[in-house]
């Protein structure tokens, strides 16, 4: 077994948060960060309920919030115009996008599953781990 040998055939994910207030440690999740080496996918997906955000913070600039959310998928497509990290190979993108941090906007530990149809795995994380139960 060499030591890649979970990405042969997993998929690492993450939830993407929103965290208005750190230190009240309330968040409300906005997407996913799917990421399978072996066909080459790395994509996240954003789906901002702003009324959920604002019942945490009320005062917080949503324009601002999109903005930086929406670097978030453009990293994932990587290539040019995306900035240095939008640059790296796709394995370093994703660990950047998935590192510690305690800005307004984190993501939940990685979590793994076994690669198949990716776009059908993301629309199945965004409704289990984003989207209100209607």
């Amino acid at each position: 077994m060499h030591a890649n040998s979970h990405n042969d055939n997993h998929y690492d994910y993450a939830v993407i948060r929103v965290v208005p207030r750190v230190e009240r440690e309330e968040f409300v999740n906005v997407g996913v960060i799917l990421s399978c080496e072996a066909s080459r996918y790395l994509q996240a997906r954003i789906e901002l309920d702003e009324a959920r955000v604002l019942a945490l913070a009320p005062d917080l600039d949503l324009e601002s919030l999109r903005r930086h959310l929406d670097t978030i998928p453009a990293i994932c497509r990587g290539g040019a115009g995306t900035g240095p990290i939008g640059l790296l190979p796709q394995r370093a993108r994703f660990h950047w996008l998935t590192a510690k941090r305690s800005s307004i906007i984190q993501t939940s530990p990685v979590h793994m599953g076994k690669c198949g149809d990716m776009p059908a795995t993301m629309e199945h994380l965004l409704q289990r781990m984003v989207r209100l139960e209607r």
